[in-house]
């Protein structure tokens, strides 16, 4: 079940040649895909390219009927390793992952496919989520291009570019036998546009062929002698061809400036497009359409450089401005090296007057490029701005800090995952803190308030690994904990974790968040999930699968809101006297995707007239003694505080706002932490039978009864 549905839009890719596709930057990619006579498509989701996956399992039967094989992948690794199908075949295959985490999933695959070349063409979809929506490290994708000599393409973030890219992209691959790479930003996936569409293409060498006809060639295999050959041939063969095609297609594009500018000019990313002409609109010198004063090298594809283009471009200009966004300076670096070469005296302008680091906003943009161009006279130099305009001063700001409290990323209200560390921060009551090897994932929260738990994390599927060095033999009076999800387990920790914990012995106890999905990523079905899927083989219990490795302590808890299970559960594993590696799983359907399937069934049940109990909790404030325990142990949105309604009582109480979904676990942490009986379970009932009405009046009959006889009792002793 995914986060979102694209069956409607999908019906887009149906488009024939002529007619005018509108729509989002992922599903333009997608009909770019089938116009492109793609044979094969693989991948893994996460931000900002997960949709694309969206797309494609939404848009199945459309790739069926033109013969193509689509894959969700186990990991980057297997997506990228799929494209093997082009080294030796005419087959154009595409795969999408996350960039550039998901590129370093993939290395070893990319690194073989680059080394030997491919005949098909070769496209990986990678999303780049740099800067502040990033949700990963801050590196570059453009690092791993170069070192293994794979083309990398970065176009303007517009939907005529973008398919334009995708169908470049394959003739690109197959011109210089080079797999290539497509960065999609994270803007860029969500822009929308249009573009006329062209026919849908089914691939003239389909998978079939290959099975009916093998190829074998053993010059493109990654084995020396051979890598030794494959290295000069990229040198010599492929990037000259590469640079042919880049040149002869004009890929990368120049737009002219007006006559008194012609002396500068702007080079620049294709994804930076945009936030560069809005920042020269700002200066007066572009208009609402583009049209830029300063002439503007685009470039569409990243590397190679195309050395001819940026001497042609640059010759007879005092400076330029290299717009670069992210560190190293790789473009700037290249760029340096081309105008020194052909003996040019244009002076190179970026990192100096653009930020050496972070992402480009149009603040920062707009800041870089008015410094460029008021060095060399083109605007005048800004203005200082007035008393009233003046921005919120440092100290004022400071002030503010420290009253307006952070809003640090948290569990989402009902989260299955939220009781588990409730019960470890129970647990640390009793015998102290551990090591928590925490791992990728909406359990990664959990370093951040309320709960403070997570030492460290390294990877997707990595957690258990990342305890390793922590398995001391002799003197250790505590066990690490692991944390790993469900979608992270089958990615890869079940061999680098549980089954390499199980090998060197390990002695440490890893928590598996079990909870239906790969959640985290917009909630894809994955091997573990409970639903059927008509294409796709899932109910393959984790805990099998550890066990079938060499586990033998494992522990299964089929409700994480019973915080005490988990606590009496978690203490066990850290105390046993047994020896070898523990395994928790921690079963509950995360809340979001649980609301996304049922929210639409009971409002059917409830318009129908059929009876509906829902569930929600609720604080009573004359018991609520203020001390709010239970937030600090929870940390659900749901859990607030008001005025406290005795007057002779100043601490605010909890309350549960309505936004509560009834998972019951603010109750079971009271509980099991021994704290205020103030938490009351409600039961709100739609279209109420006959019964119902008759028993809700009976209640109200008792209630009010024993209310009246204890007002009389309090009013004998009232002054």
């Amino acid at each position: 079940m995914a986060e979102r549905s694209f069956v409607e839009e999908v019906k887009k890719l149906r488009l024939g040649a002529g007619e005018v596709f509108h729509g989002e930057g992922i599903l333009a990619v997608t009909k770019a895909l089938l116009e492109s006579g793609v044979s094969y498509v693989a991948g893994y989701q996460g931000a900002p390219i997960s949709h694309l996956m969206d797309v494609l399992a939404d848009a199945e039967d459309i790739l069926v009927e033109h013969g193509i094989r689509f894959e969700n992948s186990a990991s980057e690794a297997t997506a990228a390793a799929t494209l093997a199908a082009s080294v030796n075949y005419p087959l154009r295959g595409a795969v999408t992952f996350k960039g550039p985490v998901g590129v370093n999933v993939a290395s070893d695959a990319l690194a073989n496919l680059a080394s030997g070349g491919v005949v098909g063409g070769a496209l990986v979809i990678v999303g780049e989520d740099y800067g502040e929506g990033s949700s990963i490290m801050q590196e570059r994708t453009h690092a791993f291009a170069m070192k293994s000599q794979v083309w990398l393409l970065d176009p303007r973030p517009n939907l005529p570019s973008m398919v334009a890219a995708v169908k470049h992209g394959f003739a690109l691959s197959e011109a210089s036998h080079t797999p290539v790479m497509l960065m999609l930003r994270i803007r860029a996936c969500h822009v929308h546009g249009r573009f006329v569409a062209a026919a849908n293409r089914t691939a003239e060498f389909l998978p079939e062929d290959a099975l009916a006809s093998p190829r074998r060639d053993t010059a493109r295999i990654a084995l020396p002698p051979a890598t030794y050959v494959h290295e000069q041939e990229k040198v010599n063969e492929r990037w000259p061809a590469a640079l042919e095609y880049i040149e002869e297609q004009g890929l990368n594009e120049v737009f002219e400036g007006a006559s008194g500018f012609d002396d500068l000019g702007i080079v620049v990313q294709g994804g930076n497009y945009n936030a560069l002409v809005r920042a020269l609109e700002r200066l007066g010198l572009a208009d609402v359409y583009g049209r830029s004063k300063v002439p503007i090298y685009v470039l569409n594809v990243t590397y190679p450089l195309v050395p001819k283009e940026l001497v042609r471009f640059c010759a007879g200009k005092r400076a330029v401005l290299l717009v670069e966004e992210g560190q190293p300076n790789f473009i700037e670096q290249n760029l340096a090296t081309i105008l020194r070469q052909a003996d040019l005296q244009t002076a190179l302008h970026g990192k100096d007057v653009l930020a050496p680091a972070g992402e480009y906003t149009g603040a920062e943009v707009l800041k870089g490029t008015r410094a460029f161009l008021e060095r060399y006279g083109k605007v005048e130099p800004e203005a200082k701005p007035t008393r009233l305009a003046k921005v919120i001063p440092l100290a004022v700001a400071t002030e503010l800090s420290s009253v307006v409290h952070g809003r640090p990323p948290g569990f989402c209200t009902g989260c299955p995952e939220r009781p588990i560390f409730s019960a470890m921060k129970l647990v640390e009551r009793e015998l102290g803190p551990h090591h928590v090897s925490a791992d990728i994932g909406c359990h990664l929260f959990s370093i951040l308030p309320p709960f403070h738990i997570g030492n460290t994390t390294m990877g997707y599927g990595l957690g258990t690994a990342g305890a390793s060095a922590f398995n001391v033999e002799k003197g250790a009076k505590k066990r690490a904990i692991a944390m790993m999800g469900d979608g992270g387990f089958w990615h890869n920790g079940l061999t680098s974790g549980i089954a390499n914990a199980v090998f060197n012995r390990s002695d440490n106890v890893t928590i598996v968040v079990d909870n239906n999905y790969t959640s985290a990523t917009g909630g894809q079905d994955l091997l573990s999930s409970k639903g059927a899927h008509p294409k796709r083989s899932t109910g393959h219990a984790i805990e099998q699968a550890v066990r079938g490795v060499g586990v033998d302590w494992v522990r299964t808890i089929r409700r994480t809101y019973d915080v005490a299970a988990m606590r009496d559960t978690l203490r066990e594993a850290l105390t046993t006297t047994e020896k070898g590696p523990k395994v928790l799983i921690a079963q509950s359907e995360c809340q979001l995707n649980r609301q996304r399937r049922i929210k639409p069934l009971v409002r059917k049940a409830i318009a129908a007239g059929e009876r509906v109990v829902r569930e929600r909790f609720g604080v009573d404030a004359d018991t609520c003694t203020g001390d709010h325990s239970c937030i600090r142990l929870s940390g659900c949105p749901s859990l607030s505080i008001k005025p406290n309604p005795d007057p002779l009582r100043t601490d605010p109480v909890a309350t549960v706002l309505d936004s509560c979904v009834g998972c019951g676990v603010c109750g079971e942490v009271s509980h099991a932490a021994v704290l205020c009986p103030s938490f009351y379970k409600a039961r709100i009932v739609s279209n109420p039978t006959a019964w119902d009405r008759f028993a809700e009046r009976v209640r109200t009959a008792v209630i009010g009864w024993f209310q009246k006889r204890d007002a009389k009792a309090r009013a004998r002793f009232a002054f």
